[in-house]
C-alpha cells in the first residue's frame, strides 16, 4: 500500500520493493468486536477502526521513549501492514486482556494492538478469524461533516469490512503525517473526527486528480492492486471543535 502519485523511495507507502522487505516485517493488528445478535453498522465500524489507528499513533506509548515505541519504529519504516480480525465472546475478552486501547464509535467496538512481527502474533489473536467481517448499514450514512476530514472510498471496489477497515486506517496515517504537531493536538482534542464515505465515480475522478493523499493497495489480498481511498480536508482539523476522547487502555 503506498501513498500516491509521488512516493519517495524510502516511504512505507509505496509499491517497489526494497532492502528493508528482506528484513523482518511488521503489522499493526486491529479486531473489531462482532456478536452475530448486534453486529455494528459498516460505516461505524470504518469510522472507528481509522480513529483506533490515529490513537496508537498518538499515545504517549508509541512516542519517544514509550513501552510501544520501538514496535511502532519497526513497523512504520516497512510497509505499513494493517490486518483486522474480528472477536466475539470469549474471544473479544481476551484480546481486550491484552495490551492495547479500544476505540469506540456509535455502537462499534475496535481494539487495536502495537505491532508485532508478521510471523509472530499472540496466540489469543492468532486465533481469531478474518473472514466473517462483513458488515452493512441499517440505513444510508448521513452526508459527510463538511468540517471533518473525509475518507472517500473507491465506488469501483468491492471489499469486506475488515479489508475496508485496513483501508481507512492507512488513510487516516497518511492524513496523520500530513498535519504539523500542533494540528495533530487540536485533532486528537476534537476525538479524531472524521467521516468514511463512498464516493460517486465523478467525485472520484476528481478527488484522484486532485493531489491529495492516496491509498494504493499492493493487492495481496481481495483486490488488485490500485486506489482505495481518498483523504479530503486534513487540512481542516485546526477548526474542530474540542470532545471527550473516547478510548480506553
Amino acid at each position: 500500500m503506498s501513498s500516491d502519485p509521488t512516493t519517495p523511495d524510502d516511504s512505507p507507502f509505496r509499491t517497489e520493493p526494497t532492502v528493508r522487505d528482506k528484513e523482518r516485517q511488521f503489522v499493526l493488528p486491529l479486531v473489531v468486536h462482532i456478536e452475530k445478535a448486534a453486529p455494528p453498522p459498516r460505516t461505524d465500524a470504518l469510522e472507528t477502526a481509522a480513529r483506533a489507528v490515529l490513537t496508537i499513533l498518538s499515545d504517549e506509548r508509541s512516542l519517544g521513549d514509550g513501552e510501544w515505541a520501538q514496535a511502532m519504529r519497526d513497523w512504520q519504516d516497512a510497509r505499513i501492514r494493517k490486518v483486522v480480525r474480528r472477536a466475539r465472546g470469549a474471544e473479544w475478552r481476551r484480546a481486550e486482556a491484552l495490551p492495547g486501547i479500544t476505540v469506540t464509535g456509535g455502537s462499534a467496538e475496535v481494539r487495536v494492538f502495537p505491532p508485532v512481527p508478521l510471523d509472530g502474533w499472540p496466540k489469543d489473536l492468532a486465533r481469531l478469524q478474518v473472514s466473517g467481517t462483513d458488515l452493512d448499514d441499517p440505513e444510508p450514512p448521513a452526508p459527510a461533516d463538511p468540517a471533518a476530514p473525509v475518507l472517500w472510498l473507491n465506488p469501483e471496489l468491492d471489499m469486506s469490512a475488515g479489508k475496508t477497515m485496513a483501508q481507512t486506517g492507512h488513510g487516516a496515517q497518511l492524513a496523520w503525517w500530513e498535519l504539523s504537531e500542533k494540528e495533530r493536538v487540536a485533532w486528537r482534542d476534537a476525538g479524531f473526527a472524521l467521516s468514511v464515505r463512498t464516493a460517486d465515480p465523478a467525485r472520484w475522478r476528481e478527488l484522484t486528480t486532485s493531489g491529495l493523499p492516496l491509498v494504493r493497495d499492493a493487492g495481496f489480498t481481495e483486490i488488485a492492486p490500485g486506489l482505495t481511498v481518498a483523504v479530503e480536508g486534513h487540512d481542516r482539523v485546526g477548526a474542530l471543535p474540542e470532545r471527550a476522547p473516547h478510548p480506553t487502555g
